[in-house]
């Protein structure tokens, strides 16, 4: 079987909808994954949030069985400073080696759960990776049309603008997924415990450290979260899974406002499959729980 080279960016440790992401990926046939880079998200929480990306990677990789056998190469500690300056990482020089290998044929996939920092340190450490076949999958930014959920910055592209700014003038394949697509993927605690409660140690982990991410953090009562990452691994699994509207790239104000920007061409997705997205990633963690009995 052809497999897709893909590369998962993620700030694992941030809420409770990457660790879905991650797993889905890793479990997926199609993927040739290239390596899972820890991502930072910010000070809010944590001095060490890259750090702790690491650390739930980890874990993840240990629930599987796959620990040692999956690159991970650490991205960024912090946020670019500015839009020349790099912060060099492992993370952003596998993203350059791996594009280096990349074809027509065979296009490299990096898919950002959270800030853009390591795609934008890795543009411009080398310069000439705009131009590669590589597609660069982004949940992130605000909605377009008018009915975005919360005015204030959208949480990804708040911990580095400066970086969103330089992936979107540089001319790089870019697929954005904004808020108003990746919230309405939602599931309940009832829908989890039905679909993947009895599967495993892995099952259980995965419902248990959302249950316990909304009791920390969610203000209000709530049965449900969103899986705001997954629908990255969905395009890559089957790009026409979403609704993918070409049009010019923006920029970003530093209050998270869209600006006119390079023009140079990126895709929306303004909708996805999700009955595909959820029933695909159940099954596979279905199957795994039986596998590992």
């Amino acid at each position: 079987m052809r497999r897709r080279r893909v590369i998962i960016n993620t700030d694992a440790k941030n809420e409770a909808d990457d660790q879905f992401a991650i797993v889905h990926g890793l479990l997926s046939p199609t993927f040739d994954m290239r390596g899972l880079i820890p991502a930072h998200f910010g000070t809010r929480r944590t001095q060490r949030s890259m750090e702790e990306s690491r650390e739930e990677i980890g874990l993840l990789l240990d629930l599987l069985g796959m620990t040692g056998s999956v690159t991970v190469a650490n991205g960024a500690a912090t946020a670019l400073p500015d839009e020349r300056t790099p912060v060099d990482s492992p993370g952003a020089r596998l993203i350059i080696e791996e594009s280096k290998l990349a074809s027509q044929d065979d296009r490299l996939y990096v898919a950002f759960l959270g800030p853009l920092t390591d795609m934008a340190s890795a543009l411009l450490l080398d310069p000439e990776l705009a131009g590669r076949p590589v597609t660069v999958i982004w949940i992130g930014g605000s909605g377009y049309r008018g009915y975005d959920e919360g005015s204030d910055v959208e949480f990804n592209l708040s911990n580095d603008v400066h970086a969103a700014n330089v992936v979107f003038d540089s001319g790089i394949t870019v697929w954005q997924v904004p808020r108003d697509v990746y919230t309405k993927v939602s599931v309940s605690y009832a829908e989890l415990e039905e679909k993947i409660g009895d599967a495993g140690p892995l099952g259980r982990y995965l419902i248990e450290q959302l249950r316990e991410w909304n009791a920390t953090y969610h203000p209000a009562p709530i049965e449900s979260r969103s899986l705001g990452d997954s629908p990255a691994i969905a395009l890559m699994l089957w790009p026409p899974s979403g609704n993918l509207r070409l049009t010019p790239a923006p920029r970003f104000s530093a209050d998270g406002a869209y600006l006119p920007g390079s023009g140079h061409p990126i895709r929306v997705c303004e909708e996805v499959d999700v009955r595909f997205l959820l029933e695909d990633m159940f099954a596979k963690i279905r199957a795994f729980g039986r596998e590992h009995r």
